[in-house]
C-alpha cells in the first residue's frame, strides 16, 4: 500500500538529511506506530506519504514514495485525498467550516459524494467518536480534546485507504483517547484500512500496533515488529521500561501480560516500602492562592461551579478530568484573563505580602502573580522569530541580573532551537517550550499550564519537569492541567480532578491516582494493589528487578 524507496529529505539551511536512503514498505491493513524522539523527521515521513513533502514544505525529496501505486512526486496532495487521510498535530490548522456537521461533511464535498451517502457517513461518525451532542456546535467552542475527535472525524468521513495520524490522541482524556485508538483499530481489522500513527505517548498505542517505525535521529529508519523494535530503541514506554528493567522475555506490551510476567516482582515489592516518587516538602508552606466560590458561565451554561481552591507556595499539583470537564476554564479564571460569573480570587504579592485579584489588575501586573500556558501556543505568539519572541518578553518582564533570560529557559526545555525560525514553523512541543519560557520570564509566583506535554516526548518531558522542580523549589505554585497521567505520577504531589465543572477529588497524587482504572499510569496497573506509580520506584526498591521474574 505504501513503498519508499531509498528515501531521502532535505530541506534548505540544514547540514544534513532529515531522512536519508528509507527503504520501507507497509502493508494494507497494517497499523504502524512510528516512534521517535521531538525533531528526528516523524512529521517528515508522515508528510512524504501524501505528498505534503515537499510539495508544500518545501525541500528535496530523492528516491520514491509510493501510495496504492501513486507516486507523490507526480500527484499533490488534492490527487491523493480520495487516498490518503491525513490528520495533523493542531486540529484547528485543518478546519474549514464553523460547525461540527459542517466539518465532517466538508471532506465529502470536495470529493462529490451523493447527498445520500454523506448524510449517511455523517451519522456514522458522529456516533463513532462520541460527537452526536455536539453536532450542531460552533468548533471554536470546543475543548481541544473535542476538537481532535472532529478533526479525526472529518477525515473518516472520507473512507480513506490510508490514515496517517500525527499525535491523534494528543489533547485527549484516557477515556477519550481509547474510544479513538478504538475506532482506529476497528478500521484496520474490519476494513483493511491502513494506519500510519506517530505519538509521543506510547503506553496508549503500543499495544495496538502490528509494527513500529523507530527514527533514531539519524536520518535512518528502523523498522520491525513492537517488541523487538522496543526492545532496544532509544525511546519507550514506562510498561516497556519495566520489561527491560526485569528482564523479560517476550516484551509485554499490554497490561495483561506485563501483569502474568511481574508476579514474582509483585511478591517481592509487597515486603518492601515504596520509596518517595519526590522529595518530601515542608509542612508549613504558606498560601499563594485562594479561589472560593468561582463559576464560569458561558450562555448561561456553567462550566465551573462554585470550586474552591488554595494553592501554596513550592506546590506541584495536577488539574485532571474528562474533555470538557471545565478545567481550562477554571485556569483562565484563577489567571484573571478568562469570565468569571462569580466568586473570589486573591493572590499574594511576594514583595509586600499584599492580596490581590488578578482578574482586576493591568495583564502586565497580573502576569507577574499568574502565568498561564494556553493549551494553543501559537495565541501568544506573533512576532517573526523565535530571538524577537524571547527579547520582548525579557523587555515586558524586566528580569533581574540573576534571573535566567527567556532565551536561557527556552534552551533547558527544548535546546537547539535556532534563534531565526520563525515561531510557527516550530513543531508543537517546541512552540509549547517558546511559550513556557516566554511566561516565565516574569517568575510568576503562580503558574498555570494548560496540557504542557502535548507534543512532548519523553525526554522532553524529564525536561519540563525539572524546570517545575526549580520553579517549586524557588517556592512557586504550580498547577499542570493534563491528560497524560505518567507524567502526572513523576510530576505531580496533589492532583484535583473535575468533572462537569465540579471538584471531585483533590489529595496526594499516590492516594488519587492508583484508586483510578482511567487515571492510574501503567506501572501503578501492573503492580497493582501495591502503590507504586513509576519504573524508577521499582528499581529502586529491587536493585536486582532483573533476575526476578
Amino acid at each position: 500500500m505504501i513503498t519508499f524507496d531509498r528515501v531521502s529529505v532535505q530541506y534548505e539551511d540544514t547540514a544534513a538529511p532529515v531522512l536519508r536512503d528509507v527503504d520501507l514498505t507497509v502493508d494494507e491493513g497494517e497499523l504502524c506506530l512510528v516512534v521517535g524522539h521531538t525533531g528526528v523527521g516523524k512529521s517528515t515521513l508522515l508528510g512524504a506519504v501524501n505528498g505534503l513533502v515537499p510539495h508544500f514544505t518545501g525541500g528535496t525529496l530523492y528516491g520514491r514514495v509510493t501510495v496504492d501505486g501513486r507516486d507523490t512526486a507526480e500527484h499533490p496532495p488534492r490527487e491523493l485525498a480520495d487516498v490518503v487521510g491525513v490528520v495533523g498535530q493542531d486540529p484547528l490548522d485543518g478546519f474549514v467550516t464553523d460547525t461540527v456537521e459542517e466539518e465532517l461533511a466538508y471532506a465529502m464535498e470536495q470529493l462529490a459524494v451523493p447527498p445520500a451517502t454523506m448524510r449517511k457517513r455523517v451519522e456514522e461518525t458522529l456516533d463513532l467518536l462520541g460527537l452526536a451532542d455536539l453536532r450542531h456546535r460552533a468548533l471554536h467552542e470546543l475543548s481541544g480534546g473535542q476538537q481532535q475527535r472532529v478533526a479525526i472525524g472529518s477525515v473518516l468521513t472520507a473512507h480513506p485507504r490510508v490514515l496517517v495520524l500525527d499525535e491523534p490522541t494528543s489533547a485527549l482524556d484516557p477515556t477519550a483517547a481509547e474510544e479513538v485508538l478504538a475506532a482506529v483499530t476497528r478500521l484496520v481489522h474490519d476494513l483493511g484500512v491502513t494506519v500510519l500513527l506517530a505519538e509521543h505517548r506510547l503506553e496508549r498505542v503500543v499495544q495496538y500496533a502490528d509494527r513500529v517505525i523507530h527514527l533514531p535521529g539519524d536520518g535512518l529508519v528502523v523498522c520491525g515488529p513492537p517488541a523487538e523494535v522496543f526492545r532496544t530503541s532509544s525511546i519507550a514506554p514506562p510498561i516497556v521500561e519495566l520489561g527491560r528493567a526485569g528482564g523479560w522475555d517476550p516484551l509485554p506490551l499490554s497490561i495483561r501480560d506485563a501483569r502474568r510476567a511481574a508476579k514474582g516482582v509483585r511478591e517481592r515489592l509487597a515486603r518492601t516500602v515504596p520509596p518517595p516518587v519526590r522529595p518530601s516538602a515542608p509542612q508549613e508552606r504558606p498560601r499563594l492562592l485562594r479561589a472560593r466560590g468561582v463559576t464560569v458561565s458561558y450562555r448561561g451554561v456553567p462550566a465551573v461551579r462554585e470550586v474552591g481552591l488554595d494553592l501554596h507556595a513550592g506546590e506541584i499539583t495536577a488539574l485532571m478530568g474528562r474533555n470538557g470537564s471545565g478545567k481550562s476554564s477554571l485556569l483562565w479564571a484563577l489567571q484573571g484573563s478568562g469570565p468569571r460569573t462569580a466568586g473570589a480570587v486573591t493572590v499574594t504579592s511576594p514583595a509586600d505580602g499584599s492580596q490581590h485579584d488578578p482578574g482586576k489588575l493591568p495583564a502586565a501586573r497580573a502576569r507577574e502573580l499568574v502565568g498561564l500556558v494556553p493549551q494553543t501556543p501559537t495565541d501568544l505568539l506573533y512576532l517573526e522569530t523565535v530571538k524577537h519572541e524571547l527579547d520582548q518578553a525579557d523587555a515586558e518582564s524586566a528580569p533581574a541580573p540573576d534571573s535566567p533570560s527567556a532565551r536561557a529557559i527556552l534552551d533547558r526545555l527544548a535546546p537547539g532551537i535556532p534563534d531565526t525560525t520563525h515561531p510557527r514553523d516550530l513543531s508543537e512541543g517546541q512552540k509549547l517550550a517558546l511559550v513556557l519560557a516566554i511566561q516565565l520570564a516574569a517568575a510568576p509566583q503562580v503558574l498555570l499550564l494548560d496540557e504542557p506535554t502535548r507534543g512532548l516526548d519523553y525526554r522532553a518531558k524529564s525536561n519540563l519537569i525539572r524546570i517545575v522542580d526549580d520553579l517549586a523549589a524557588e517556592g512557586r505554585a504550580v498547577v499542570i492541567s493534563t491528560h497524560d497521567v505518567e507524567f502526572v505520577a513523576r510530576a505531580a504531589e496533589r492532583v484535583v480532578v473535575m468533572a462537569e465543572g465540579d471538584i471531585v477529588a483533590d489529595g496526594p497524587t499516590a492516594e488519587v491516582i492508583v484508586a483510578s482504572p482511567v487515571f492510574a499510569p501503567q506501572t501503578a496497573k501492573i503492580l497493582a494493589p501495591l502503590p507504586y506509580l513509576t519504573v524508577d520506584q521499582v528499581t529502586a526498591a529491587l536493585p536486582d528487578a532483573g533476575t526476578a521474574s
